[in-house]
């Protein structure tokens, strides 16, 4: 059965006005949130900025933060490198590139500890990959890393704004017990891709989904006020069988309604789940 989660910090005041960033007052908060209302899983998020002050990137934090997990009954399944996103290694060049990819290593080593299964690595925005030499570091770059994930069982999820066969051609030479997608509801609507052709390119590598709305070309907006197709969406990752959770990472609540909005669009994704031909 599919578990809807929800990403880090959609239950706390935002940080600095921004959409999304760790929640570094209310993250304890959330968990006990969580539970009150439901919510079986919670998606780490880790910035770049204070990186190393993460609770995850700490002995203590992790501890903690598998207490936490345990006692609430809320997991931590996935968690979205918005960090590789800001810092991405393959536009590094010499020391700095292995001193990101050491970075890379030692978030998968933490995630391992708290139970981590999937590692969001977003390949938009400031990750996006601009040129062949950049794709071919990349891999370069996980050729390295790929013993610790086999060792770690943890996968690495590309988000990508590639067209649908074009990620599926990205995607072909890696080794699909490392490596997968992690599918945007609401960035393919902005993209105004065809989820029915994408998910049919490349549905046997989506491992992990972020439902959130956004309009053509433009940015996040509340659940059905955008241009997603959730109908389409639901309908064809039931037809692949997909399973996997899905990710609440929607627009924000412009009246501190957080909690009530939150189970509003959960109980939207059930719905349309349900309907899902």
């Amino acid at each position: 059965m599919a578990l809807v989660g929800f990403m880090q910090g959609r239950l706390s005041p935002p940080v600095g006005g921004r959409i999304q960033a760790f929640p570094w007052q209310h993250w304890r908060i959330e968990f006990s949130l969580a539970s009150r209302h439901g919510f079986p899983l919670i998606e780490w998020t880790l910035d770049h900025e204070r990186l190393d002050e993460n609770p995850l990137m700490t002995a203590g934090g992790r501890r903690e933060i598998r207490e936490i997990a345990r006692d609430l009954g809320v997991q931590v399944r996935s968690l979205t490198g918005d960090c590789f996103m800001e810092a991405p290694f393959y536009k590094a060049e010499g020391r700095e590139r292995g001193r990101r990819l050491d970075q890379v290593e030692r978030v998968i080593e933490a995630s391992a500890e708290i139970g981590v299964e999937y590692v969001v690595m977003p390949l938009v925005d400031n990750g996006r990959l601009e040129s062949i030499r950049q794709e071919e570091d990349l891999r370069t770059g996980f050729a390295r890393v790929a013993p610790l994930l086999k060792r770690a069982e943890i996968r690495i999820l590309f988000e990508s704004d590639f067209q649908p066969g074009r990620l599926r051609q990205f995607l072909e030479p890696s080794d699909p017990s490392l490596f997968g997608i992690n599918y945007d509801v609401g960035n393919s609507a902005a993209m105004g891709f065809d989820p029915t052709e994408e998910i049919g390119a490349y549905g046997d590598r989506i491992l992990n989904v972020h439902v959130k709305d956004r309009v053509l070309g433009g940015s996040t907006v509340p659940l059905g006020q955008g241009h997603a197709h959730f109908g389409a969406v639901f309908g064809a990752l039931k037809r692949i069988g997909y399973l996997g959770n899905y990710i609440l990472q929607t627009a924000r609540a412009a009246d501190g309604r957080d909690v009530e909005i939150l189970c509003e669009y959960r109980d939207a994704v059930m719905r349309w789940l349900r309907e899902a031909e």
